[in-house]
Formats: C-alpha cells, structure tokens, sequence
C-alpha cells in the first residue's frame, strides 16, 4: 500500500509570520493562497495555514517520558537523516525549542528521535524519526 499524504488545516494569526516560518525556515513550498490561508507542502503533505486574527493557543501538556508534550500538535516522521538536518537547521537559526531533540524511549520498543518546537502563531510541531521505522507502531 502506498502511503498517501494527509491534509492538515490550522489557525495562524498573521500571515505573513506563517508564510516566512514554513517557507523560509522550514523550506516547504508554497502551493495556492490567497488573503486568507496558505498551502505548504511539509515533506510531501498539504498543510493550509488558515488567517485566525484573535487566534490563541491553549497550553495544555500531557506527560510523555518524563517531559510536557503539548497538546495539539502536528509534525512528521522524517528519515533520521532529515531528522538530524533540521534539527541542526532549526537550533542554528534560533529556533527556541518546546522539547529539545533528544532520543524518547531510549532501548524500548518505539524507541525514536523526537523534538518539538513552536510556530509564531504558537502551534506546536514536532518531528521525529525512528532508528527501525517498523517501530512506529509497535506495542
């Protein structure tokens, strides 16, 4: 079966900020837009940044091997490679991290490389990439 890439809609404040944080910082392509939103490709899925002026984020975490997940958030599963590059990609610019890259589930099952980091609007991302990805999802 071949995987298919999913849509993801989501609030942004200002449009702008969006359009230079995915675009620049994260180098997705920018696809149609208009006044009010924005498709980016994020490795090979459609994301669409939706213009929410009075947009504000809830900062609700969830405990997740020892660190504060936040609750929502939205990301990939990147190649470890892809994984490393933006992570080195993202510290170098500045980026302020929500969870610092570091490896979750060290030596257990679904053991994964993962950090999280936020949009100007506040959405959470986070990316991850596993070792052996048939451990996606494995129990």
């Amino acid at each position: 079966m071949t995987l298919r890439p999913f849509h993801l809609a989501f609030p942004v404040h200002d449009l702008a900020a969006a359009r230079h944080f995915y675009g620049t910082i994260l180098r997705c392509e920018e696809g149609r837009s208009s006044d009010h939103w924005i498709d980016f490709n994020l490795y090979g899925h459609q994301i669409v940044a939706h213009l929410d002026p009075a947009y504000a984020r809830v900062k609700v975490h969830n405990a997740v091997d020892g660190h504060a997940v936040p609750v929502p958030h939205f990301g990939v599963v990147l190649t470890m490679p892809q994984w490393h590059e933006l992570a080195e990609r993202v510290q170098a610019i500045g980026i302020e991290f929500g969870i610092d890259p570091h490896v979750r589930f060290k030596g257990e099952v679904g053991e994964q490389a993962t950090m999280f980091f936020y949009d100007p609007s506040g959405n959470a991302l986070e990316f991850k990439a596993f070792a052996d990805d048939s451990a996606l999802f494995a129990t």
